[in-house]
């Protein structure tokens, strides 16, 4: 009985990523704490979903990036079907770049995968106890642009492009085509071509050769190839 009452107190933790065994160490991680609990795992968006309407969350822990498609949208996906629902976004890539973008998202947080499992625990108690967790540099940053002041070295030129334009981007730095990206974000190939459009002027980019260029570059620096 005792029991009993103990796991209905825990909080439900979902952990949404597309690497098994870093959702296996994650989820030993939080089973292990004695106020928390994994309510469900899934690898992407429809599993992700369907796991967060049936095993009621209080939190979600999700990759930015989830196999074939990005994680962002994931995001906003939950705060429209389950607004209650806290976020916290979970990644390998670059905080300075993709820390706000999660926050706009309609995360509570952003942590850095390689962090220890400690700051991990910290960053999933203090979204739940109703905080927002992010780094002191990017609180800095965000700070920055909000009084007015330059951010520097924290905030990137990619900063004026959309979170579509960033998914179109990257997977044209992967080597997709544009016939091949809309298959990717499930959008039209016309719509593709008007992020592309979008992303030269607003880099100013003056040929598709170029924006390859850039897109090739930023996908091999957030390791994507």
């Amino acid at each position: 009985m005792s029991h009993k009452k103990q796991t209905s107190t825990k909080k439900r933790v979902l952990i949404v990523d597309d690497h098994p065994l870093l959702r296996e160490g994650i989820a030993r991680l939080i089973n292990d704490q004695p106020d928390l609990m994994v309510c469900g795992e899934a690898e992407d968006r429809p599993a992700a979903l369907a796991a967060a309407d049936t095993g009621k969350p209080d939190l979600a822990v999700v990759d930015i990036s989830l196999k074939d498609q990005s994680g962002l949208e994931l995001i906003k996906d939950f705060k429209v079907r389950f607004p209650h629902l806290l976020i916290l976004a979970l990644s390998v890539h670059d905080e300075s770049v993709y820390a706000e973008r999660a926050l706009r998202a309609g995360a509570r947080g952003y942590v850095m995968k390689r962090e220890a499992s400690g700051k991990v625990l910290e960053a999933i108690r203090s979204v739940l106890d109703g905080k927002v967790y992010i780094s002191s540099r990017i609180a800095a940053g965000i700070l920055d642009k909000v009084t007015g002041y330059a951010a520097g070295a924290t905030r990137s030129a990619l900063d004026v492009l959309s979170d579509r334009e960033m998914e179109v981007l990257m997977w044209i730095g992967k080597g997709y085509g544009s016939t091949q990206v809309a298959k990717q974000l499930a959008i039209s190939v016309k719509t593709v071509e008007a992020h592309r459009a979008n992303i030269k002027l607003k880099l100013n980019l003056s040929s598709s050769g170029e924006l390859l260029q850039c897109a090739i570059g930023w996908a091999q620096h957030m390791g994507e190839i």
